[in-house]
């Protein structure tokens, strides 16, 4: 008789861990379910993107602050420089962007993956993941880096890190990562791609520069950015002196090898966040953001010169050429809270108005026109 309570002791004593477990079951059902909404949340942020840099700053700002990631680098195979320049005339600076990486050669992030290509947790290794996180200001203790994988083809790298030891563990189930990583690399190769179409529409197709389309969407953009920071935007009109005798004298072929070495010199003068583009015929138009009147007129100087000092060769032509450039400058901290558009028309008829008086004043130099 005296057996009883001691097995009552033992059932109880049993029912009590069963009820333990079950809690701990429903708890790690409870966080997986929390889980599995933030990550059908990002799913749908991702899905629901216009642009390539809209989808990285939703992975590198928006994911990580949803999800408690300590450190977050992107790698993108970026072999012909494409996704580098897309970036930039969409009026991002790929090179201030200290979570990705735009590598032509992405060979040891292949070699970290082997041939299995699926998502990898555990210890940081600096011998091995240092490259994976170069811009960070502290090297995490537990990683998980997640293949982007489009087709076979190895787009690039997230990289996830955490200053817990214990955060990502070799073993531990990565659904969730691996499900991430597919719908981030069918993201970025659909954006790459429709950025790519979208972008053949706004370059020229004789010198490779953007097209007038692309300059006028532009103008609006640097309008509202520099009226924010109220600061100067400038704008630069450029055309080639006697262009219709180079076309009438050694024929079109050498007046297009002319316009690509223009618009080559062009842009070496210029800061990659400016904005040049073909305006139409032999002019080409230029907005420099966060450029007052003396730095622009320096520029267009600079330009001036270096064409007028080039020899330029086509075939066996050799030939000498010269431009002409109108420029003027608005300063938003005078525009108070006029219209965008007819601050643009403003800007635009200025320099327009000033190449004309520096080509009938003789040419080969500039002209800057006040407000």
């Amino acid at each position: 008789m005296a057996a009883q309570p001691k097995q009552k002791k033992l059932e109880l004593s049993e029912l009590d861990t069963l009820k333990q477990r079950l809690e701990t079951l429903y708890d790690d059902a409870r966080n997986n379910e929390k889980i599995l909404k933030k990550f059908q949340y990002l799913e749908l942020k991702l899905l629901s993107c216009s642009s390539l840099s809209e989808l990285i700053q939703i992975i590198t700002h928006h994911s990580r602050s949803t999800f408690g990631w300590d450190t977050l680098t992107i790698i993108l195979h970026d072999e012909d420089r494409k996704i580098y320049k897309l970036l930039k005339d969409s009026g991002e600076d790929p090179d201030k962007q200290q979570t990705l990486q735009l590598l032509p050669d992405i060979s040891h992030v292949k070699q970290i993956y082997g041939m299995n290509r699926k998502p990898s947790l555990g210890r940081f290794d600096l011998a091995k993941h240092r490259t994976l996180f170069l811009d960070t200001q502290k090297y995490p203790s537990s990683i998980a880096l997640l293949p982007l994988q489009r087709n076979s083809r190895l787009l690039g790298s997230l990289n996830l890190g955490s200053y817990k030891p214990n955060r990502f563990q070799k073993g531990n189930a990565t659904d969730f990562l691996q499900h991430l990583a597919a719908v981030l690399a069918t993201c970025l190769h659909t954006a790459i791609a429709h950025e790519r179409l979208k972008q053949a529409g706004l370059t020229d197709a004789l010198t490779g520069i953007n097209n007038r389309r692309f300059f006028d969407q532009r103008l609006d953009e640097e309008i509202s950015r520099n009226k924010r920071l109220e600061t100067s935007l400038s704008c630069l009109f450029i055309d080639i002196d006697h262009f219709k005798v180079i076309n009438d004298s050694f024929g079109h072929d050498v007046g297009d090898d002319v316009l690509k070495k223009v618009a080559e010199l062009v842009r070496a003068q210029i800061r990659s966040i400016d904005v040049v583009a073909r305006y139409g015929g032999e002019e080409f138009a230029i907005l420099l953001g966060q450029s007052g009147e003396s730095k622009a007129v320096e520029i267009a100087e600079r330009i001036r010169s270096i064409i007028a000092s080039t020899q330029f060769n086509s075939g066996d032509v050799s030939t000498n050429i010269t431009v002409s450039v109108g420029v003027s400058t608005i300063n938003f901290r005078d525009t108070n809270n006029q219209d965008p558009k007819l601050i643009g028309r403003q800007l635009l008829q200025r320099a327009d108005k000033a190449l004309y008086q520096a080509k009938q004043s003789g040419r080969d130099r500039v002209i800057f026109l006040e407000d």
